[in-house]
Order: C-alpha cells, then sequence, then structure tokens
C-alpha cells in the first residue's frame, strides 16, 4: 500500500477525520504557535497526556475544548477510541505535557497505528526539549544521536552507555531528577569526566539552567543537592585526537583478554599503551579503578 496524504486543505484546518499531532511549550506558555492555538480551539477532542497540564494552556488563552487523557498508563484502550472518533469525521488533536507529542511517549504507537490503517496525521510544529538543549550546547548538530531516558534493565544500559562512550556524534539524554546524580557517575565512568556535556533545566522558563562543561564538573556541581525538575542532557561525541577520551571499559576489556591469551600483564599493558599512543601509567589506573 502506498500512502498517499494532500495538504492542500490546510487554509481551512482543521479537516475532518485528521489526527494533528499538536506542538505545545516545553516551559514557556508564549512559545506556542498561533496555528497550535487554531487546532486546539477547533478540533472536537484533544487526546492529551494529563488533562491538568493541558488546561493551564487552555486557561492562558481563553480556549474551551473536550479533553480525553491519553498517555502511557491508558494509550492501549485508549487508540479504539480515537480510531472511533476519526470514524465518524472528527478532526482531534494529540498534546503531551509538554514539546512533541510521539517523542518518548505513547503517542509515538499512536501515530504509527494510524498511519498503518491509513488515517491522516498532520503535524503541528513547535518547541522541542531535544533540539532546544542540543543548540544551546554549541556541540556539533548536523548528526545527533537521540536516546531518551536510559533503560533500567542493567544490560540495555550499559550497552548504551558503551556505545556513548564511543560515538563521535553528540548524544542526548532525558532524565528524572531523582536519577540524575546516578547516571553522570555512569557516564563519569563510561566517558571519563573530562567529557564535554551541557546538563540543562528548566528550558525557556525564568530559572532555565546550563551546568557544564564536562561530566566531572556536572557531577560535582548536583552533589549535596536537592535535586528537582526534568533534565535534558547534551554529551559532546568524541574526539578521536583527544587520548584522554579512550573508552576505559573497551581498554580493560582488551586487557583482560590478552592477559587471558597468556601475555603477562607487563606485555599486555605495553602492547596497548603502545598500539593507542597512551602512557603504560594510564593503563595502570584502568586497570587498579576496574579493581576498585
Amino acid at each position: 500500500m502506498i500512502l498517499k496524504s494532500s495538504f492542500s486543505h490546510r487554509n481551512k484546518e482543521p479537516e475532518s477525520g485528521v489526527l494533528y499531532i499538536v506542538g505545545t511549550p516545553i516551559g514557556n506558555l508564549n512559545d506556542i504557535s498561533l496555528r497550535a492555538l487554531n487546532i486546539l480551539k477547533k478540533v472536537s477532542v484533544i487526546a492529551c497526556e494529563d488533562t491538568r497540564e493541558t488546561k493551564k494552556i487552555l486557561n492562558k488563552f481563553e480556549i474551551r475544548n473536550n479533553l480525553i487523557s491519553f498517555n502511557q498508563h491508558n494509550s492501549k484502550k485508549k487508540i479504539d477510541t480515537i480510531i472511533s472518533y476519526l470514524d465518524v469525521g472528527k478532526a482531534l488533536a494529540l498534546v503531551s505535557d509538554a514539546g512533541l507529542p510521539g517523542i518518548s511517549d505513547p503517542g509515538e504507537d499512536l501515530i504509527y497505528i494510524l498511519k498503518k490503517k491509513g488515517y491522516e496525521t498532520i503535524c503541528i510544529p513547535g518547541p522541542s526539549a531535544v533540539t532546544t538543549a542540543l543548540v544551546s550546547s554549541g556541540f556539533p548538530s548536523s548528526k545527533f544521536i537521540f536516546e531518551g531516558f536510559l533503560p533500567k534493565k542493567k544490560i540495555e544500559r550499559e550497552q548504551i552507555l558503551f556505545e556513548i562512550s564511543k560515538s563521535k556524534k553528540t548524544t542526548i539524554l532525558f532524565e528524572s531528577p531523582h536519577r540524575l546524580i546516578k547516571l553522570l557517575k555512569e557516564l563519569e565512568n563510561y566517558c571519563g569526566g573530562s567529557r564535554e556535556i551541557l546538563v540543562t533545566k528548566e528550558l525557556t522558563k525564568r530559572f532555565e539552567e546550563h551546568i557544564g562543561p564536562n561530566i566531572s564538573a556536572a557531577l560535582n556541581f548536583f552533589e549535596n543537592k536537592k535535586i528537582l525538575g526534568e533534565f535534558t542532557i547534551v554529551i559532546k561525541g568524541i574526539d578521536k585526537n583527544i587520548k584522554s577520551e579512550l573508552n576505559k571499559l573497551e581498554l580493560q576489556q582488551e586487557l583482560n583478554e590478552l592477559i587471558s591469551a597468556g601475555l603477562s600483564y607487563s606485555s599486555a599493558s605495553k602492547y596497548l599503551a603502545h598500539k593507542n599512543k597512551i602512557s603504560k601509567n594510564f593503563i595502570y589506573n584502568v586497570h587498579n579503578d576496574k579493581k576498585e
């Protein structure tokens, strides 16, 4: 099946039987677009992550409309409800608590299912914490990786951290306040404390904060403090010319493999030092860090 959509109807939005994916502010309510306000005012129903959060936007701009909840707890049950609205020609808006729906929320599954079933979905662009933090960092942005919230399972989490440690591309993460210190310590272990980073908080709000310039400095800033808010973290990719950013975990694994193959610790260290153009002391420190 070939999907084909015609967007000539945008002059008379909202169109019947269409789901509008509406970007909403990530903090400052004045960042909402005129087009988004028009959609929120005129659709038949607004599906929102948290009706209380969406009401804050509607109340500010004196909009009244019908709201239904659509979040990670009820999304599977509500998809059929949304389809039933579309089938009778109603226009719907999908919003998250902040930013673009479909990024680290169940809107992604809804949009995919509707596309597969032939329903029309149109995105009304808006703010995103991902791109806002990325541009604010000043790190290379032509190519970047967005990981969202890291998995809680140890193996999956370690695999992604290992990939970040080796990546030459900028990486963006989301994190909650009670897990921030743990994540920063993991990043320090995998990437090294000198790896450049920007931890952003309260983006677009009055007390917006940018914390850096590297992992160790960010960790030092947050330790022994009460941490509140949601965080978007931007990690600069490695510079292949900077040997201090050599992945310690990878080096330790290679050292163990060489020793298991029969080389002495001294010979294995000497080989790796020559191969990576680093000192034997660096390898010695990596080995001791692992034992601790």
